[in-house]
């Protein structure tokens, strides 16, 4: 939305040819109509007052730089405007927000729905979008009844907009994000004041604004205070950003493979749905259909088994409390950034950078993770395919890309990476799905169904051997794993031990300790 009177009007291109005149650096006129441009007649002006009132050496160094660099107006009102609605108004609200948590998730919520309320975003799900999806659901439930012995979840699918999808799904993203954002907030603290001490004194008083200086209230003063902010709301930007980003590409709540919203019935994103069926070229009621499939599936499997998603996240947990911080690399990040705002300081905080995700506690996470993940991919593609195989004339074709996305890694696949540091990929699900149709073969649906009921009563994946027997074995999702050649993470996990593991007893472990961090987590759905 432009702010400003016409007459203070002029072309982003227009603005930066006069910042030229003044050779590398910026010209004063030319600064003070990009900030009216960027807040408006009346804010802009206050703030040239606070750059003109600065002390001469920081101004001078401010007015010394490229105005390339200078961002969009258009950009600066979008990002004023996600703090607004992030509650980053006033200095009280900047310290409720430090004391809230590591992640400012208003934020990051406001940036997301900023992405999924672009202008190729549906405001409301059509009413044929709707039709199609609500009768998809309900022959969904129907198809299952014959092919699982699960009950529907309680509550109603719902049929939601991106924008819907976004407000159900961040809070548990930002949950599972928590660990590693206090761990980033630590290291982003001590790397500033330990290691670039003076070096970025200069910068700071420009904080939040890039080159444009805001003055620091008191009440944040304390370089404590300050990193924790800047920490608390980079890793919101980068959140938001990628939640925004996957609004556009997911079609299901559990397409994850774990639950995200508190509705247990899950959700269909309409909008997206459609768009994936014209890129196959498939009649979208077939692929809303399958999809439909697939969602409740999932939502009638994490209903009946209240273990499961307790387990996903004590895991998750385990992982991200484990992330090692590369100081060096973060060093390096923050040097390199122009300056010390959250948009510059985006690469200080990604995982894929500076994160050092390989200790021996995180590679047992991952194969457990990996495994478990996979015997839930692999029973819902096998109980979707028993479901619909009579229903849906493409399901093969549909079954095969479904598999192949989830096997490469999709969006939901690199937000867990850049976010967590992790690949949460089912590495596995084919030969999961493979014994999940071999159990139900052989011992039918209610005894394939049943070996959920406890941990310690899940099949053992095979390894590289032929799958004969393989029903009939018992054994655990950590332990289990004979991986395949081509799984780095699961090659690199410890030998399992002989003997049986308490799986309760490791649970409550495992939540004792993200308790004792103070994050606590509901042990069922």
């Amino acid at each position: 939305m432009h702010i400003g009177h016409t007459s203070h009007s002029m072309e982003a291109s227009e603005l930066k040819k006069n910042m030229q005149k003044a050779g590398n650096g910026m010209d004063e006129n030319a600064i003070r109509q990009w900030l009216i441009e960027c807040f408006g007649p009346i804010q802009g002006e206050m703030a040239w007052n606070q750059l003109s009132n600065l002390p001469d050496e920081i101004r001078e160094q401010l007015l010394s730089q490229d105005p390339s660099k200078l961002p969009n107006p258009a950009e600066v009102q979008s990002l004023m405007q996600a703090f607004t609605a992030g509650g980053l108004n006033t200095m009280g609200d900047m310290q409720r927000t430090v004391e809230e948590g590591p992640i400012n998730v208003k934020l990051a919520k406001s940036l997301a729905l900023q992405q999924a309320n672009d202008s190729g975003s549906e405001g409301s799900v059509s009413a044929g979008d709707g039709e199609i999806a609500r009768k998809a659901i309900s022959e969904a439930n129907l198809w299952l009844d014959t092919a699982c012995e699960f009950n529907p979840a309680p509550g109603e699918t719902q049929v939601l907009t991106r924008a819907g999808w976004v407000e159900g799904a961040i809070d548990a993203w930002a949950q599972f994000a928590s660990p590693v954002a206090q761990s980033m907030n630590d290291a982003l603290a001590s790397v500033i004041a330990d290691r670039l001490g003076g070096a970025v004194q200069g910068e700071i008083a420009g904080m939040f604004a890039g080159p444009v200086p805001i003055p620091i209230p008191e009440g944040m003063k304390d370089p404590e205070q300050l990193m924790k902010l800047l920490g608390n709301t980079s890793f919101a930007m980068q959140l938001g950003r990628a939640a925004g980003d996957l609004s556009h590409e997911v079609r299901g709540s559990f397409d994850q493979g774990i639950a995200l919203l508190k509705n247990p019935s899950g959700a269909l994103i309409a909008q997206n749905v459609v768009e994936y069926a014209k890129s196959l070229d498939i009649d979208v009621n077939e692929v809303m259909a399958f999809l439909a499939l697939q969602e409740l599936a999932h939502a009638r499997l994490f209903a009946a088994v209240p273990w499961l998603m307790p387990r996903f996240e004590a895991l998750i947990g385990k992982y991200a409390r484990g992330i090692d911080i590369d100081l060096d690399a973060m060093e390096e990040q923050l040097r390199d950034a122009g300056t010390m705002d959250p948009e510059s300081m985006a690469d200080a905080v990604n995982l894929t950078k500076v994160g050092i995700p390989d200790t021996p506690e995180q590679r047992q996470a991952m194969a457990s993770l990996e495994t478990l993940l996979a015997l839930v991919e692999g029973w819902v593609d096998a109980v979707v395919w028993r479901a619909g195989m009579a229903h849906i004339p493409h399901i093969e074709r549909l079954r095969e890309m479904l598999r192949r996305e989830r096997a490469i890694g999709g969006p939901a696949e690199r937000t867990f990476e850049n976010l967590l540091g992790m690949q949460l990929r089912p590495k596995r699900m084919r030969e999961a799905a493979a014994l999940w149709e071999s159990i139900g073969a052989q011992e039918g649906p209610e005894a394939r169904d049943a070996k959920w009921s406890h941990p310690d009563l899940l099949p053992q994946l095979p390894g590289n051997d032929a799958l004969t027997g393989a029903a009939s074995q018992v054994g655990h999702p950590a332990e289990s794993a004979n991986p395949p050649a081509d799984s780095e993470a699961e090659n690199n996990a410890p030998a399992p031990e002989s003997g049986t593991i308490d799986w309760d007893a490791e649970l409550s472990k495992l939540l004792d300790e993200e308790q004792g961090d103070g994050g606590e987590r509901e042990e069922q759905q």
